[in-house]
């Protein structure tokens, strides 16, 4: 376990703090040394197990917390996410694994994970996928969300909700269901990203929802 003390960036604004539970010494101390030497994130703490990790994220209230499955002793880490998430609802969870077992990604997602990220995922990617969850995404490796739009699309039927988006909303909702991060929507349509984030949310306006997760499952119809 390290844990370390919150620090500033050079402009002196708070930065996005992480923490990383991850049994793996060398993936943790490659992601501390990423996350660290990037302007605009600190790791605030490693942990090796969930039952450490129980103890001290309290203490630290990372913005993110990035999670491995597999983690020694009796608890994963679906499992430790489900009970920090029930305390902490403003914290954010994102799974860092090799899986891509359906059953794993659903029950990742029930548990409070607002992100699915393979471990192969490029340094790049992570650090965007890390500050999309902060503003309130949802990133997913494309893997993983292919798997959740063919779940989805195996039980999908029309969903009158979906009537009070506009054309536009529904093309930005079809892009969020397939796994899309803001910056690769507003390439795909041809906009800006505060464009984006603004129709984004109007769509968990109109949909009552507060996550891609929830807005996907209406777009779904589940």
């Amino acid at each position: 376990m390290t844990v370390y003390s919150k620090k500033k960036s050079q402009d002196n604004m708070d930065i996005i703090s992480i923490a990383i539970v991850e049994d793996n010494h060398d993936i943790r101390t490659a992601m501390e040394l990423l996350i660290n030497g990037s302007d605009g994130y600190a790791c605030v703490g490693t942990f090796n197990n969930a039952e450490t990790a129980l103890e001290q994220i309290p203490q630290l209230l990372p913005n993110v917390v990035l999670m491995d499955f597999n983690l020694p002793g009796g608890m994963n880490g679906i499992e430790c996410i489900a009970r920090l998430k029930a305390e902490y609802q403003d914290m954010q969870f994102m799974m860092l694994t090799v899986y891509e077992d359906d059953d794993k990604i659903f029950n990742a997602l029930e548990a409070g994970a607002s992100g699915y990220i393979l471990k192969k995922t490029s340094p790049g990617e992570l650090l965007e996928a890390i500050r999309d969850l902060h503003e309130g995404g949802s990133p997913m490796s494309s893997q993983i969300a292919r798997r959740v739009v063919a779940f989805f699309q195996k039980q999908a039927k029309p969903n009158p909700a979906l009537e009070a988006l506009t054309t536009r909303e529904k093309e930005i909702l079809d892009q969020l269901s397939k796994g899309f991060l803001y910056k690769e929507i507003a390439s795909n349509l041809f906009i800006s990203i505060e464009t984006v984030r603004r129709h984004v949310h109007n769509i968990y306006e109109k949909l009552h929802v507060r996550s891609r997760t929830d807005a996907v499952n209406k777009y779904y119809n589940r």
